[in-house]
């Protein structure tokens, strides 16, 4: 008997690639398949393998299609759950797959609308997939999700993935959701584990991330007499021209150099030859790369897609998968060598001196504590001789607003919108030197269920704790380097810091695991995050601007302590925290 004959496996993004090959591996073995996607025509093509292999085993499974669905979409994806119950069909197994590369470039020069969308298909499209799943899932069932091992941490070391800003938060989340709903769904029997099975040869990874990672390192330094800007716009047009025949590369650069020859009033024909050479040399660090990472693994072998299936199958199998219930496997392929960037110990700095200086606080607050933290933060500043500004989230409480305003100049503002915190950010400027903005995200709500969490609250929790503080870090690093985003050798000479403090780990004598992995989600979001953004500013921009991340709690639930956080924020404005490679700051924790 085939092994999943009888069963029914749901695979997202399943139109090619990863997807399509974990789906006709369990159609091999007797299950039946959802498959799903934004393109039409690559499902049609998989659905007809699938039924070849299905007719050639004999297993008498059926084949589903739900095209046009992006899992990031709310309403597509739970209609086709909705469909599925009412036509009473039972889900044994879903595999969350779905992804796109999303920007391949600088933090500070990658556009809002690009990162929340590639957080919304890799995190939320997990989330509201998984949790819609629910409705057609029994117990025994599993959630087995696919996500990457750049954001899977060894203790004390957090991983960058430069150029991957949003791709990076959003992974780490979805190791750490996989955890927490294997906590949230034990009660119901559901098994949920991810996997990171490493570096795999796709043509994602050829045509698409190599390539725009090394457009993105000639971008932020320009390439021979044009500028960053003008290497950007060549980009666009010359970096899929990688792997053509000679006629599409020659029509190909020949457009680029049209485009570009506008923009500086150049001669089309030299620029030509110059976007040649670019060309040749986006090559040559591609495959580099390519080559640097092959000698981090053993066998100095990525895995093939077929190998990613097959980790797939082994989880689903009802005896591993018990065993495995709750975890990321494998735990690491590639031996990445990487500085610490986290610490629990905040070096000794001296008094700070914040005269003549502003000092801006982002606070989305989410109870009295948060606005106590905040108060005691803004004081330190202003009795070291800065002027403390407080802008304000309007999701936060209007309690917690007056009682922030009623002490320091203070604005209510829509964090969620670059325009209006960059026009608040300018005049705070203008009150004194700029320099420091602290984001204080607020607790994880303590009274909630991730696995029970309608859409509009799981999209709010998202926005608060990776969307808004990428998009106040991104406003201020334009306000700390005016024009940086499109000229990055601005940067080169700048010094700033920037701040996110939360979310705090759950406080009490008693937390469970449940309630510690709830709030890993989006710590597990921020810590690839911000070590991804400073390498980008460190190593890619030579820039004393800084982002640190500082995680207050600890594992053992007791207090944070507010005055190792205004010590950190000491540290993190002196020249010896802009040449640490230390990011993430766990000041309540001991652990040596």
């Amino acid at each position: 008997m085939l092994k999943f004959q009888n069963k029914v496996v749901l695979v997202t993004g399943s139109g090619t690639g990863i997807g399509q090959t974990v789906a006709k591996l369990f159609a091999e073995n007797g299950a039946g398949i959802i498959i799903l996607g934004r393109r039409k025509e690559p499902l049609e093509e998989t659905k007809k393998i699938l039924d070849e292999i299905i007719n050639r085993v004999k297993s008498d499974a059926k084949v589903w299609l739900f095209s046009g669905v992006d899992v990031s979409d709310e309403v597509g994806v739970s209609q086709m759950f909705d469909s599925l119950k009412s036509s009473n069909v039972h889900v044994d197994i879903v595999v969350n797959n779905a992804g796109v590369s999303g920007p391949v470039t600088c933090f500070p020069n990658s556009p809002l609308d690009e990162f929340k969308s590639a957080v919304g298909i890799h995190l939320t499209g997990t989330f509201w997939t998984s949790v819609q799943a629910l409705k057609v899932m029994k117990p025994g069932s599993k959630i087995i999700t696919i996500s990457t091992f750049f954001t899977e941490e060894r203790p004390f070391e957090q991983r960058p993935y430069r150029f991957r800003s949003p791709y990076t938060a959003s992974q780490g989340a979805k190791n750490r959701l996989a955890e927490a709903m294997s906590w949230e769904l034990t009660e119901r029997g559901i098994i949920s584990i991810a996997t990171n099975p490493g570096p795999v040869h796709s043509d994602r990874i050829y045509k698409t991330v190599y390539p725009k990672a090394a457009a993105e390192f000639l971008r932020v330094s320009g390439f021979e007499d044009l500028s960053p800007i003008e290497v950007e716009t060549a980009n666009k047009d010359i970096v899929g021209l990688l792997g053509e025949d000679e006629q599409a590369v020659s029509d190909g650069i020949s457009k680029a150099a049209a485009n570009v020859a506008k923009m500086k009033n150049g001669d089309a024909q030299k620029i030509a030859q110059t976007l040649r050479r670019l060309l040749a040399k986006i090559q040559e660090i591609a495959e580099k790369v390519q080559k640097n990472t092959s000698f981090m693994i053993a066998d100095r072998q990525f895995l093939s897609q077929i190998q990613v299936a097959q980790t797939v199958l082994t989880l689903a199998d009802d005896d591993i998968s018990k065993i495995l219930n709750g975890k990321v496997i494998p735990g690491d392929r590639v031996f990445y060598p990487v500085k610490p960037h986290i610490t629990t110990m905040v070096p000794p700095a001296p008094q700070p001196n914040f005269s003549s200086q502003v000092v801006v606080f982002a606070i989305d607050a989410t109870d009295k504590e948060d606005s106590e933290r905040v108060e005691f933060l803004a004081q330190h500043v202003e009795k070291n001789g800065g002027k403390p500004v407080c802008l304000i989230s309007g999701t936060t409480a209007k309690e917690h607003q007056d009682a922030i305003s009623a002490k320091f100049h203070s604005h209510v503002v829509d964090l969620k919108n670059p325009d209006e915190v960059i026009r608040w950010l300018n005049t705070a400027k203008s009150q004194g030197s700029l320099s420091t903005i602290v984001y204080v995200t607020g607790k994880v709500p303590a009274d909630i269920k991730i696995t029970d969490l309608s859409r509009k609250k799981w999209d709010d929790l998202v926005d608060k704790f990776i969307n808004t503080p990428a998009t106040v870090l991104q406003t201020a690093f334009e306000v700390f380097v005016p024009g940086g985003k499109k000229d990055p050798r601005l940067y080169k000479n700048a010094f700033a810091t920037a701040v996110i403090i939360g979310p705090d780990l759950p406080t009490d004598t008693k937390v469970s695991g449940a309630d510690r992995a709830r709030v890993e989600v989006f710590r597990g979001a921020l810590r690839p995050f911000s070590t991804t953004v400073n390498q980008e500013l460190s190593d890619v921009l030579k820039s004393g601007v800084r982002a640190f991340l500082v995680l207050p709690g600890t594992i053992d639930g007791k207090e944070a302590d507010n005055d190792k956080i205004a010590r950190a924020l000491d540290y993190f404005v002196t020249d010896a925290a802009r040449r640490s490679s230390e990011v993430t700051f766990c000041v309540d924790e001991t652990r040596e």
